[in-house]
């Protein structure tokens, strides 16, 4: 049987109250099916996006674009990553059901219903395409419709259950909204979204990989094959420790091709080298085999959130600053 199947063999013997199937989603309270609406979006998540494609038409523009142009591209990003997420839950629902930190998902609950979930997952793929094509431009709204098919078939159906590789190149799919930034200004592409693209890329797996040590057993328990659950967390702490670098590296790349200048040189890094010291201090903790609270993987989980935020931000103010 496949892990798909054992999945929701699991799930399915579980007691129906667990997983929200006692009351019909149509029977709950209005507001409350439209918070779950919204969390099949993942909210938290998409901000991220935003803080990423945003600085990035600041930077195409060299100064501020036009904003009804950002309001358009970014309600077209949100509506498009929406979909994305909604349609990985719509797949992920029997682990979803399984996991600790995914309990509460308006699938597993019974909040909305798989077919409502997947409607709305495609509708929010079709509206988003639509969007960012007639208001924006059509090379933006194939970049953006990439990602979310990237993000739902690359990475949800095929990686994710299969190699400890998945958060690698799935991450591809969250690297996408620097390239749509940039071409919703220029209608075209060049080697600085590219750049960026790549900073954002090396920056996933540090990113995701010290949560995944932290909730290691919910993925084992489900057969996910995120690294931590198949390596040790002095092999994970390794290949943090290299993705930092080359991701620190290729971040200093923009200003020697002159796009950008003295402010975000020194926001990189400043950032950077603090990165580099947390990454550091986790392998040296992992060497040492500590375990549980003492090997402190959050911090740089919470300091990777601040990192490419300051890194950003330093890309939208650099262009007033030369």
């Amino acid at each position: 049987m496949s892990l798909s199947g054992v999945c929701v063999t699991a799930v399915e013997s579980r007691p129906a109250g667990l997983l929200g199937a006692s009351k019909s989603p149509s029977r709950r309270p209005f507001g409350a099916r439209v918070k779950g609406f919204v969390a099949l979006t993942k909210p938290r998540i998409i901000e991220l996006l935003l803080i990423t494609t945003v600085p990035v038409m600041f930077l195409a523009q060299q100064g501020v674009p036009d904003l009804g142009l950002v309001v358009l591209t970014c309600v077209g990003g949100y509506l498009s990553a929406g979909g994305a997420n909604a349609l990985n839950m719509y797949i992920d629902r029997d682990i979803d059901a399984l996991m600790d930190r995914t309990s509460q998902r308006p699938l597993v609950t019974g909040m909305v219903s798989p077919r409502e979930c997947l409607a709305f997952g495609i509708s929010l793929a079709v509206v988003s395409t639509l969007l960012f094509g007639f208001t924006v431009n059509w090379l933006s709204a194939w970049l953006s419709l990439g990602a979310l098919l990237f993000y739902v078939v690359v990475y949800t159906m095929i990686l994710k259950r299969r190699t400890a590789q998945n958060i690698v190149w799935g991450g591809i799919a969250g690297c996408m909204p620097v390239l749509i930034g940039w071409s919703a200004v220029k209608d075209s592409l060049s080697w600085a979204p590219v750049i960026l693209f790549l900073v954002i890329f090396f920056w996933t797996p540090p990113h995701y990989w010290p949560l995944s040590m932290k909730v290691k057993d919910d993925y084992a328990r489900v057969g996910v094959p995120m690294l931590p659950v198949v390596a040790s967390n002095k092999v994970v702490a390794r290949q943090i420790v290299l993705y930092s670098w080359v991701m620190v590296g290729v971040s200093l790349l923009l200003t020697p091709l002159g796009y950008t200048g003295w402010f975000y040189t020194a926001v990189a890094l400043v950032s950077g080298g603090w990165w580099l010291w947390e990454a550091h201090a986790l392998q040296n903790r992992a060497k040492a085999e500590v375990t549980g609270a003492k090997l402190k993987e959050m911090r740089l989980f919470h300091w990777s959130i601040t990192y490419v935020s300051l890194l950003f931000v330093a890309i939208a103010v650099d262009p007033f600053l030369r």
